[in-house]
């Protein structure tokens, strides 16, 4: 294991979601393209952390494989103590509906539900249906269990709950969306740029309505971002550059990333920091940190 990535397996007795030796390659012969070169890294329970990286580092590809929506070459996938290369696509599919929410850019509600419906849809698919919460008989304002009542205090969606989404802005239909997420109780959130679609003010929402999450409901999420602002939310940020791990910052504020990532437009240390064997990736944390320009990165 490499030394950026073992700093975020020593802290905490608990993890959400790992992987080891991760390699994904798209492609054969000429043509093959090494998305993940051999990636070590664990997402502490109850942590907030951020993925970086430049377009085409491989952070998509890192979530993607990490939470069950793609398969590694290579290596392996674990959320909690379950390898998810060992399930077949049904029991694979259970454990995803069952332990990982998703937030995507897209929002992607159905639009003849209700924000209540919207929310608990993923139990209801799942047969566990909903109980009665604050409100009324058999759920009327649309609530369920107590942890849905918690979860719809914190994303400020009570006054919104029998509104369908065309009824919402941008930033209020990404709230129910990350609600959604969380109704299940997951073992963990991965969020695929979350923001992307928002407005800066939205943005800000979102960010903070997932750091309450984790903090408040002692949840974790995994979110993949290009945005250095977006990032200072997390509790601590790994970076990826050519398919591996390079660095790791704890408590990340938005200018100390900034800083991390001009150094992959340098060159000084990203596609050259990406090259080197990733044992020799977390030799030192930049006193910075940064962002780069929009996320086209590897699927």
């Amino acid at each position: 294991m490499n030394a950026a990535s073992s700093a975020t397996t020593t802290r905490g007795t608990r993890t959400s979601a790992r992987v080891a030796g991760a390699v994904k390659v798209y492609g054969a012969g000429d043509t093959a393209v090494r998305a993940l070169d051999g990636i070590d890294v664990t997402f502490p329970a109850g942590r907030f952390t951020a993925i970086m990286g430049p377009s085409g580092s491989g952070k998509s590809t890192l979530m993607h494989c990490a939470a069950g929506l793609d398969t590694l070459t290579s290596g392996a996938a674990f959320i909690g103590d379950t390898e998810l290369g060992t399930l077949d696509d049904r029991r694979l599919t259970l454990l995803r509906r069952d332990r990982v929410g998703f937030v995507f850019q897209a929002f992607n509600l159905v639009p003849t539900l209700t924000v209540a419906e919207n929310i608990t849809l993923p139990m209801d698919l799942a047969g566990r249906g909903r109980g009665r919460g604050r409100g009324g008989e058999g759920g009327s304002d649309g609530t369920s269990d107590p942890w849905i009542d918690a979860l719809v205090d914190v994303v400020g969606l009570r006054d919104r709950l029998r509104h369908r989404p065309a009824e919402l802005s941008g930033g209020q239909q990404q709230r129910v969306a990350v609600a959604r997420a969380f109704a299940g109780r997951p073992d963990v959130v991965f969020a695929d740029e979350p923001t992307g679609n928002l407005d800066s003010r939205s943005g800000e929402e979102v960010l903070n309505l997932l750091g309450r999450a984790v903090r408040q409901m002692d949840r974790t999420v995994v979110m993949v971002t290009h945005d250095p602002v977006a990032a200072a939310h997390a509790d601590e940020v790994v970076f990826l550059a050519d398919g591996r791990l390079v660095d790791h910052m704890e408590s990340p504020t938005a200018d100390r990333v900034l800083d991390r990532l001009k150094a992959f437009d340098n060159g000084s240390d990203g596609g050259s920091a990406g090259r080197r064997d990733s044992r020799s990736a977390g030799r030192s944390e930049s006193g910075s940190a940064g962002g780069f320009g929009s996320e086209g990165g590897m699927p």
